[in-house]
């Protein structure tokens, strides 16, 4: 069995692994795109080949108008690729609204995590170069993105083979519910064969106020059961907490790339 032990890194010494250079990178391309009533924004990193013989690794993240503009995520990329921090990329940045609307769709919600496995990436796969491979498909997202990514993960481990969740929301019950049983998704990690899937979690210290007003469990406790049910099934998992991290797009935007240099690192 794999240790429980936490990783818990001063937010300094989580960022210092990435470097990125001083000049500006060279930029790839951001297409916007529709998909029956969805927008979607397709990334492409600098010199992308669609010709090329090996296909590009792909990454999906949820709330795509928020990491176009808050979490500026292709510069980010742009960057990572600069500094020889991680492969090119074609990233799928995905609309998922707002308020009722956003929570529908990443609530453990199973039918948009088919929707992706159904429609979103054979229209990718229709259109870019990109990887069959679950080990290099990468699934991202924060707070409610973050639990989507991971029952993407759990719904398609055969589609999504690697998840990188910021502050994850796993305090959620089934189907976008507010109500008990909370940390569904954990619940059901626990009880189900372990799958191929690689996580990177991590959370902010700060993240310390109970969902609901209370009434559910914190953004960091739900974070740490989970890392402790995933090590006792025996899944490759790392897991950070940032003392000084809390829940909003602004430390979401300085930690992801060291979380994203960390998932192309582990690679089996």
């Amino acid at each position: 069995m794999k240790s429980l032990a936490r990783l818990i890194l001063p937010a300094a010494l989580l960022l210092s692994s990435v470097a990125l250079p001083a000049a500006p990178a060279p930029a790839g391309k951001v297409e916007p795109q529709t998909l029956g009533s969805r927008r979607l924004w397709i990334y492409t990193p600098p010199g992308y080949d669609a010709a090329a013989t090996t296909p590009y690794d792909l990454m999906l993240a949820f709330d795509g108008e928020e990491y176009l503009e808050d979490i500026p995520l292709p510069k980010i990329l742009d960057g990572l690729l600069a500094a020889k921090k991680a492969p090119p990329f074609v990233a799928v940045l995905i609309d998922n609204g707002s308020g009722a609307q956003r929570i529908a769709d990443l609530g453990n919600r199973a039918s948009f995590a088919d929707s992706l496995a159904e429609e979103v990436l054979p229209f990718v796969r229709r259109g870019w170069n990109v990887t069959h491979d679950p080990l290099r498909t990468v699934v991202t997202g924060s707070s409610a993105g973050g639990l989507a990514a991971a029952f993407a993960a759990f719904r398609h481990p055969e589609l999504f083979g690697v998840v990188v969740s910021q502050s994850g929301a796993f305090w959620r019950g089934a189907e976008a519910s507010n109500d008990p049983p909370y940390e569904w998704l954990t619940a059901q990690y626990a009880a189900a064969p372990r799958k191929d899937v690689r996580l990177f979690l991590e959370v902010g210290a700060k993240e310390t106020r109970g969902a609901l007003g209370g009434a559910a469990p914190s953004i960091l406790e739900a974070n740490r059961r989970l890392h402790d049910a995933l090590a006792r099934k025996g899944y490759r998992v790392t897991y950070f907490e940032v003392p000084d991290g809390q829940h909003a797009p602004e430390f979401w935007k300085q930690r992801l790339p060291a979380a994203l240099e960390a998932a192309a690192r582990e690679k089996p």
